[in-house]
């Protein structure tokens, strides 16, 4: 599972957050996606890494600016991920 952040210049607001994670559910298979204006970015959960020029098309048709990926491997934690 990999999580990548994306740093997402143009949020300002609830909706905005919900424009971009409607436009990564329809283009992507990911399991999660999350955003926030006040932070400008967007956090995705994934099986496989997506292409960051195709991430940048499809932020930019909602009318928003992809400025930096990061994709980092994503463990889940949970009450026994200690064990």
């Amino acid at each position: 599972m990999n999580r990548m952040i994306l740093k997402i210049d143009g949020m300002a607001c609830g909706m905005c957050e919900s424009h971009v994670n409607d436009a990564i559910r329809r283009a992507f298979p990911v399991k999660k996606v999350s955003s926030s204006h006040s932070k400008g970015e967007t956090v995705i959960l994934t099986e496989t890494v997506i292409d960051e020029a195709a991430l940048k098309e499809v932020i930019g048709k909602t009318g928003y600016t992809l400025t930096c990926v990061e994709t980092v491997p994503y463990e889940k934690k949970g009450l026994f991920g200690h064990i």
